[in-house]
Parts: structure tokens; C-alpha cells; sequence
């Protein structure tokens, strides 16, 4: 079985859930229709690759996201506002602004950035049938559709649990909150936020033999200077430059 058909299984996780390396997934993604052959001769990274996909609740890296995209299957484009200040959170309690469960509040379980959209527990389901047959009715299957966190959902503020707009502000210590704009009350990022398949928080997570160790990672083993690689190795070997360059003249 392939990679991707057994982490088509997470697939209704977000990218961060997954804790797949980036190269992984652009690897997983990636279509190239033509490159140049291997060879001296070649001019080298000289090839056509797909640049637009259609994003949906599938991830990135699934079979199903790579049949959604086949090669050579072109759909309409769909135009999304990138939003600079992402603002909402797996676990963050927000409420319904349209839509049957008006009104409803819920908690966010995937995020897909790609497209604005959230996807909340419980809420904002749709039935669909699968497995249908001349002697098999099928079965009736129960999801939650997508919001987009522009205009279908509200952030809710522990204080009161009433739906309200946020911003973004810096407390004393310089760190970065999400504030209701109607209680200017902080709303907290939720420890869910960080989960992964792999631990809980980061703090509970068991270091294995063949990671890197988080001491080695945060160490500070390259100091930037003004300078160049040769004037680098001079220092190193104690080489001073005691001559004086004649003088050059620019018409």
C-alpha cells in the first residue's frame, strides 16, 4: 500500500495535527509535466509544474486530494482573500452565523487555511449516500460542511459566551492575544491548538533516539558578522593584511 493511501486515514486532521514535514507534502502534491534529463549537458531545475489546485477538506497529501487534481483536470478558480492575522484555533469555541444551526455555538476541529473555512463539531451538517446499488440502498452518512471564518462564524468570549469580533493586541510583556473587541477581555489560544498524533502539548512530548535533542536546536552556534569568508579565515589563522592597494581611477 502506498504512503498516501495509509495517510489518507488522517485526513480530516489539519497540516499541524499531522506533523508531516513541509518536503513531505509538497513531494506528495507536486505534478511535473516536463523536466530536463539528468546530465552536464542540461541545463539543471528546468521544468513545468502544476501552480494552481483546488483545495477542499481533503489534505494536501491524500489520495483523495490527488484525485480531486488529476493531471489535466482543470476547474474553476476559486478566489480567496488571504487573511494576514489567522485567528481561529482547533478547540476554539465560536458560534454559527447562518445556516439551519444559527445561532448554535461549537468547537473547531479542522482548519483549512487554504480556503478561510473551519469546521466545527457537530454543526452545519449535510447527509449524503454512499455505496448505492440495484440491491444495496446504501448507506446515509452524516459530515460537517465548511464555514468560512469571514462571515459564517464569530469567535465567543469566555466571559459571557456571547459571540464578538477580535483583534489582535500586545500585552505588557511584549506577547501576542487575541482581545474581544466588546469586553476587551483576552480570549485564549486553546492547549488543543498545539495537539499532534505525536503528543498532547509539546511539553509532554518523549524525546526519541533518533531525534534531535532540543538543546542542540536551540543552540546558538553561528554568530553573523560583518565580513567575508576569506576575511573569516584570515582572523581564524591570525593573518593580517598590511598592504595598501594602489589607488584606481573610474571614468
Amino acid at each position: 500500500m502506498r504512503l498516501t493511501q495509509i495517510l489518507s486515514v488522517i485526513g480530516k486532521y489539519s497540516k499541524d495535527y499531522s506533523n508531516l514535514p513541509d518536503r513531505y507534502i509538497k513531494r506528495a502534491m507536486e505534478q511535473v509535466y516536463w523536466k530536463n534529463p539528468t546530465g552536464v549537458q542540461y541545463r539543471p531545475d528546468t521544468e513545468i509544474k502544476r501552480k494552481t489546485y483546488r483545495f477542499t477538506t481533503n489534505r494536501p497529501w491524500t489520495a483523495q486530494f490527488r484525485q480531486q487534481n488529476l493531471p489535466g483536470r482543470r476547474t474553476k478558480k476559486v478566489f480567496v482573500e488571504p487573511i494576514k492575522d489567522w485567528s481561529y484555533f482547533r478547540g476554539d469555541r465560536v458560534e454559527v452565523l447562518v445556516g439551519r444551526d444559527k445561532g448554535k455555538q461549537g468547537f473547531v476541529k479542522q482548519i483549512i487555511q487554504e480556503r478561510n473555512w473551519v469546521i466545527v463539531e457537530g454543526l452545519n451538517c449535510h447527509y449524503r449516500v454512499v455505496g448505492r446499488d440495484q440491491n444495496y440502498p446504501g448507506m446515509v452518512i452524516k459530515s460537517e460542511a465548511p464555514l468560512l471564518v469571514t462571515n459564517q462564524v464569530a469567535l465567543v468570549d469566555p466571559s459571557d459566551f456571547k459571540s464578538t469580533p477580535i483583534e489582535w493586541r500586545f500585552t505588557e510583556d511584549g506577547q501576542k492575544v487575541r482581545v474581544s473587541s466588546r469586553t476587551g477581555r483576552i480570549i485564549p489560544i486553546p492547549a488543543s491548538a498545539e495537539e499532534t498524533v505525536d503528543y498532547k502539548s509539546k511539553k509532554t512530548y518523549n524525546e526519541q533516539p533518533k531525534d534531535t535533542l532540543a538543546d542542540d536546536v536551540i543552540a546558538i552556534t553561528f554568530s553573523p558578522k560583518l565580513e567575508t569568508f576569506e576575511m573569516s579565515i584570515m582572523e581564524s589563522m591570525g593573518i593580517k593584511e598590511d598592504r595598501v592597494p594602489p589607488k584606481s581611477y573610474w571614468y
